[in-house]
C-alpha cells in the first residue's frame, strides 16, 4: 500500500510540477509574442487586411503581420502611409511610441501627436483595443519594441476597459446663415461581416454661385473614406436623394452603379473620420449655382451585427470679394491608349500648362484593371520627382499638400499608370466598368 500511495504522490507532484512548468512557460514569453498572439494575430492579421500579399488592400498598405513576419514588417520599417511619412514616422520606432506609426492607428486619442490623423482607426470594423491593451503597445515600444524578453507587465492584456466611449452620433454644427451650407449622408445600416459602399446625389443648396473656402467632414467610426463628386454632363445625373449601392446585398457588382461613377468629378474628400482643411488665403473653390454633388461613403463591419453609417459635410463660403484665387478641379484625362489582351503596360502622359499653377490636392482614378498610379512633376528643378502614388483603384488616397506645389509655365504634371489587363481582350479608355480610365483629379489655383 505503501508503494501505491508513494507512486500516487509522485503521480499528484509529477502533474503540478508540470502545471507549474506551463504557467512559468507562459508567463516567460515575450511581450512581442503576447503582442502578436493576442492583438496582431486576431485583429489585424485577418483576411482582407494584414495576413499575407493576397489581401485586395495589400498592394496599398504593404503590410502583412502574421506571426512569422510582423517582427520584421514593423520595426524600423518606413510607413506607406504619405502623411506618416512626411512626419518622419516608422512603422515601429524603437523608444518613441510618438513617432510609430502602429501606435497612432491603434490609439483613439490624437492629442499625443498634435491632433494629426494618418487614417481610420484600426482594426478597422471592429471594436478598438482596450485601454490595456493600447497601453501594453506603448510600453513595448517605449521599451525598444524587443523581440525577445518580457518587458511589459502582461496584465495590461487582460484590461477590458473601453478606449473608446461612443456617445450618440451628432452632426457637425450647422454654419450660420450667409456663411455656408450642410450636406449629410443619413443614417444607414451596414450588415454583419460586410463592406457597404454606398453613393447618394444631395443638392447643396445653393440659389447663386458661392465660393467655399474650408470644407469640413465628420463621420461615424469604421469609414474608410467619404468623397463628393460633381458632375461633368449635367444630363447624365442619377436620381436625387436616392441611395446607390456598389454592391448587391450578396457582394456582385451593382453595374448602373459603376456606370455613374464615370460622370465624376472630384471635389472633396477624406481618408480619416473627421476632417477639416481651409484652402490658402485668398483662395477659395468655386461652386455654380444649384450644384448638385454625388456624396459617396465606405464603410467596413466586421462584426457580426449591423453597424451604422452616417457622414456630415459643411462648405463654409467667403464673399467673392475677398477671393484672389479661385480655386478650380483638376480633370487631367488620358483618353488614347489601348491595353492588349493578358499583358501589363505602363502608359504615360504629360499634361503641360500654359500659365503657372499651384496644385493643392491630388487623387486619381482607373477601373480594376489599374495597379498602380503615379503623378510626377514634368519640367523645372523638381522634374521627375514622384508626389503621388497609389496602388488601390477603388479607394484611392487623396494628398493634400500643406505647402501647394507651384509648377511654372511650361511645366505640368505626368502621369504614369500601369495596368494588368487579365482579359482575353484589348481594352482602351471608355465609360463602362469593363472599360478603363486614367484621370488626375485634384485642386488648383492659377
Amino acid at each position: 500500500m505503501f508503494t501505491a500511495l508513494a507512486a500516487s504522490a509522485l503521480l499528484i507532484n509529477a502533474c503540478q510540477t508540470g502545471k507549474e512548468a506551463g504557467e512559468t512557460a507562459s508567463a516567460e514569453k515575450s511581450s512581442f509574442t503576447l503582442l502578436q498572439e493576442r492583438i496582431l494575430t486576431p485583429t489585424c492579421a485577418t483576411a482582407g487586411c494584414h495576413a499575407s500579399d493576397k489581401d485586395p488592400s495589400f498592394a496599398q498598405h504593404g503590410l502583412v503581420l502574421s506571426a512569422a513576419v510582423a517582427y520584421t514588417n514593423l520595426v524600423n520599417v518606413q510607413p506607406r502611409n504619405s502623411a506618416a511619412k512626411t512626419d518622419g514616422l516608422m512603422r515601429v520606432k524603437p523608444f518613441t511610441s510618438a513617432q510609430s506609426l502602429l501606435f497612432h492607428k491603434f490609439d483613439p486619442n490624437p492629442a499625443h501627436h498634435g491632433g494629426k490623423q494618418y487614417g481610420s482607426l484600426m482594426p478597422l470594423g471592429m471594436d478598438p483595443l482596450s485601454v490595456g491593451q493600447v497601453e501594453f503597445v506603448r510600453r513595448w515600444i517605449e521599451a525598444g519594441a524587443p523581440r525577445q524578453g518580457s518587458v511589459v507587465d502582461a496584465s495590461l492584456l487582460d484590461d477590458k476597459t473601453p478606449s473608446v466611449t461612443y456617445a450618440p452620433f451628432e452632426v457637425l454644427p450647422k454654419p450660420a446663415v450667409e456663411q455656408g451650407f450642410q450636406m449629410n449622408l443619413p443614417q444607414f445600416s451596414v450588415a454583419p461581416n460586410f463592406e457597404r459602399e454606398l453613393f447618394m446625389r444631395r443638392s447643396v443648396g445653393n440659389a447663386t454661385d458661392v465660393y467655399v473656402n474650408r470644407i469640413q467632414v465628420k463621420m461615424r467610426p469604421n469609414s474608410h473614406h467619404f468623397v463628393a463628386y460633381g458632375f461633368k454632363d449635367q444630363a447624365l445625373v442619377p436620381p436625387m436623394d436616392q441611395v446607390r449601392d456598389l454592391r448587391n446585398p450578396d457582394g456582385s457588382a451593382n453595374l448602373l452603379t459603376y456606370l455613374s461613377m464615370q460622370n465624376h468629378i472630384f471635389v472633396a474628400g477624406t481618408q480619416t473620420p473627421t476632417y477639416d482643411y481651409t484652402f490658402p488665403a485668398g483662395s477659395a473653390l468655386l461652386i455654380p449655382a444649384n450644384t448638385s454633388l454625388d456624396l459617396n461613403s465606405h464603410y467596413v463591419n466586421k462584426t457580426g451585427a449591423p453597424l451604422p453609417g452616417e457622414v456630415s459635410m459643411n462648405l463654409y463660403t467667403v464673399d467673392k470679394a475677398k477671393v484672389v484665387n479661385v480655386v478650380k478641379t483638376l480633370n487631367e484625362a488620358n483618353t488614347n491608349f489601348s491595353l492588349p489582351a493578358g499583358q501589363r503596360r505602363t502608359i504615360t502622359k504629360d499634361f503641360i500648362y500654359t500659365k503657372p499653377r499651384m496644385i493643392l490636392a491630388l487623387t486619381s482614378h482607373t477601373h480594376k484593371l489599374g495597379e498602380k498610379f503615379v503623378i510626377k512633376i514634368k519640367g523645372g528643378a523638381r522634374n521627375g520627382e514622384v508626389i503621388y502614388t497609389n496602388t488601390d483603384w477603388e479607394h484611392p488616397q487623396i494628398v493634400t499638400f500643406t505647402t501647394p506645389i507651384a509648377l511654372k509655365a511650361g511645366e505640368g504634371l505626368t502621369s504614369e499608370v500601369t495596368y494588368f489587363n487579365n482579359t482575353n481582350r484589348t481594352v482602351g479608355f471608355g465609360l463602362t466598368s469593363e472599360d478603363e480610365m486614367n484621370i488626375i483629379f485634384g485642386y488648383y489655383f492659377e
